[in-house]
Order: C-alpha cells, then structure tokens, then sequence
C-alpha cells in the first residue's frame, strides 16, 4: 500500500492493553482503540451483541480518495467479509489508471471538458 501513496488505518473496539496486543504482533499501521456505538453509527456501521464477547462493532472498510471521497465500501453482519490486500490494490490500481488516463484525454482535448 505504501509503494501506491495509501495509508491504512484500523479501530477496534479493544482496549488500549488489547491494541498495543495487536501492534505488537507486527501491524505497521495506526491502530484506534475503544471504538463505542457512537462511533459505529458516524459511519452506519452495523453494531450488535455477539456472546460471549458481548457488543462490538462489525467490520467495516472504506477505500478514500483524495479529499475524503468515499470510492468503495464494505460493511458485513458478521465476521467474513474482510476486503483483502489483494482486492484493495487491485481497486486503487484501476481507478488511478481511469485517472490518469482521463487526465490525460482532457490535455488532448481541453474543449471537451
């Protein structure tokens, strides 16, 4: 991700002990910690009760843009549902291609814009 200019971020619904856990494993990335349903509901994320682990947040993964615009989302009920590396690199690499490619037709031809 980083080779394409993209920065991931995580929150959890953890504590901060729980986060550190998790960093320490060999995450390279910022990593938030206490997430409540406050948080959940910012961004019309499912939150639910799931014994034994109680109420938490179900996953929920946002590709951005430049200036914040939202260009894919996923939201599970459940916990499969994760957008993998692989599918996250092949959707930034497409869409750059589109604007770059884009771009460039507007240089050719500014009158069309």
């Amino acid at each position: 991700m980083e080779e394409l200019g993209c920065t991931i971020y995580a929150i959890s619904v953890d504590t901060l002990e729980q986060a550190l856990e998790i960093v320490g494993l060999g995450l390279t990335f910022p990593v938030a910690y206490g997430c409540t349903k406050a948080d959940a509901d910012a961004i019309d994320a499912w939150w639910g009760n799931h014994p034994p682990d109680g109420e938490h947040i179900q996953p929920a993964e946002f590709l951005l843009g430049r200036g914040g615009v939202v260009l894919g989302s996923m939201y599970a009920s459940g916990p499969v549902g994760h957008m993998g590396a692989d599918e996250a690199i092949r959707q930034i690499t497409s869409r750059e291609r589109r604007r770059l490619a884009q771009e460039a037709e507007r240089a050719q031809n500014p009158a069309a814009t």
